[in-house]
């Protein structure tokens, strides 16, 4: 299962996967076709969603984690690659919404470098969040696991979940988190109690992107169905920085540990591939509490208008009948033969 995740997601090179990588220097990103053709395809990942482009769906089914609340396994092993931290997830962890019977293999994370604000893989309209977190899932009816699945068109499917600073630590994150100090090098891998998976997920599972790319490390194999959820989830600055600065990219025995920051790969060319969307778009910027006040202002100020043109034509009615009285009270005063002229 660990060479598994290895290969996936960030994954790396400990294994006879192809020849070695890294995101900077000599076989850096701009090299990884050389050694792995793949990633020179025309639908990698990850990329920039330019959000007004994306073609609504309303088909698009939300998305339904089955196990997550309950893993069925009492601990959870945590690793550090070189390139990530894995979390490995049994497959009893399940996911409708698909097309077809998906199960998780692992999740893991990106993210940038102590003291700057960007780390995320996918952005939105050219917005780069701090990090981000892929649950990658394996299609159960036609393979036996993320490894094989990896190689087929549609044989993996991800889960974007975008990371932004909060006010407040998130506690399904800490489960993660506060345990990255025991897995400081690469190679070391540690248990951790398991828990609800599913509290690291948005709220709203049925708001989100959808496209077909690529793993975004090598080998990049371009078999993974995307699902990127423009809610973020708030974790705390603290929690932030330990993810920025608690692993090295090196194994403890090496003399000159290397901090392990910037595990983001640049967004890709999207080369004519569509971008789904589950929702309708807002209008162009507003958030939806914003919308909701525009609409209530907008209704608030016909009504508005409506009372004042009553209120104003009963005025003027009033004003019309107490003069019409002031000229028939004058009249009935005057003499029949009165002309009301002067001599």
């Amino acid at each position: 299962m660990l060479n598994v995740l290895l290969l996936l997601g960030g994954l790396a090179p400990a294994l006879p996967a192809g020849p070695h990588w890294e995101y900077e220097g000599p076989h850096g990103q701009q090299h990884w076709p050389e050694g792995h053709p793949a990633c020179g395809g025309r639908a990698q990942s990850p990329i920039d969603i330019a959000t007004g482009r994306a073609r609504l769906d309303p088909a698009l089914p939300p998305l339904q984690p089955q196990g997550y609340d309950h893993p069925e396994t009492p601990r959870f092993t945590l690793a550090n690659n070189g390139h990530t931290a894995v979390l490995a997830l049994p497959p009893s962890l399940q996911l409708q919404g698909l097309p077809g019977a998906f199960a998780a293999a692992q999740l893991h994370f990106h993210w940038g470098r102590p003291g700057h604000a960007a780390g995320a893989e996918h952005l939105l309209d050219g917005h780069r969040a701090p990090a981000e977190m892929h649950v990658v899932h394996f299609d159960a009816e036609r393979f036996s696991d993320a490894g094989e699945a990896q190689h087929h068109a549609g044989g993996l499917a991800v889960l974007g979940v975008l990371l932004e600073v909060g006010a407040d630590p998130h506690p399904a994150y800490d489960n993660i988190l506060r345990h990255l100090g025991s897995i400081r090098y690469a190679g070391q891998s540690t248990s951790i109690p398991s828990f609800n998976v599913q509290n690291l997920l948005p709220q709203r599972l049925d708001r989100y992107y959808r496209y077909n790319g690529s793993l975004t490390t090598p080998p990049c194999f371009q078999s993974v169905l995307w699902t990127l959820f423009p809610e973020p989830v708030h974790i705390s600055r603290d929690q932030l920085e330990q993810l920025q600065g608690s692993l090295y990219s090196t194994e403890e025995a090496e003399a000159e540990p290397q901090l392990l920051v910037d595990n983001f790969r640049a967004p890709q060319e999207l080369n004519q591939r569509p971008v789904l969307v589950s929702f309708p778009r807002e209008p162009e910027g507003y958030s939806t509490g914003e919308v909701i006040a525009i609409i209530f202002g907008a209704v608030a100020g016909c009504v508005g208008l409506f009372l004042a043109v009553h209120f104003g034509a009963k005025r003027m009615r009033s004003r019309r009948a107490q003069a019409q009285d002031v000229v028939f009270k004058a009249s009935s005063r005057r003499s029949p033969g009165d002309s009301g002229i002067s001599r």
